[in-house]
């Protein structure tokens, strides 16, 4: 099997982040009553840091269960609690000194910042699998 390209992965983190910034920015502006761009800027930093910790997380993840062993169900939730349970203690910080809030109300906007990004990583990601192959072959007939 095929594994994806380093141009597809960037592609597809880059697609995701930035549909992510431009939906995400106007609704949590109008919720928080913040001005866009300071929303936008929030977005593009917690986006930022969680490329970030994805890659680091993963890379101590795959070292402690290797990729070649088996990973079931419980294991993959707990790999998905632990990930995102990390990113909300590495963004409380950040979305508190950056909006001038208190944590608790960080807190609150990272938990929407997960009801969020539950659904619409599950939906991304389905599209993304649904148009790849459209995509991709066109670029491999080409080459």
């Amino acid at each position: 099997m095929r594994t994806r390209s380093l141009k597809e992965r960037i592609i597809h983190a880059a697609g995701f982040e930035g549909l992510a910034i431009v939906t995400i920015s106007p609704l949590a502006a109008w919720i928080m009553h913040k001005p866009l761009f300071q929303m936008g800027a929030l977005a593009l930093m917690l986006s930022t840091v969680a490329m970030i910790w994805n890659m680091i997380y993963n890379t101590l993840f795959d070292r402690i269960w290797p990729p070649h062993q088996k990973r079931g169900l419980g294991l993959r939730a707990m790999h998905a609690l632990c990930f995102e349970g990390g990113f909300i203690l590495i963004g409380l910080p950040v979305a508190a000194g950056m909006l001038n809030i208190s944590l608790s109300a960080a807190f609150m906007l990272e938990i929407g910042f997960f009801l969020f990004f539950l659904p619409y990583t599950m939906a991304y990601n389905w599209v993304w699998d649904k148009l790849r192959p459209r995509w991709f072959a066109r670029t491999s007939c080409r080459a």
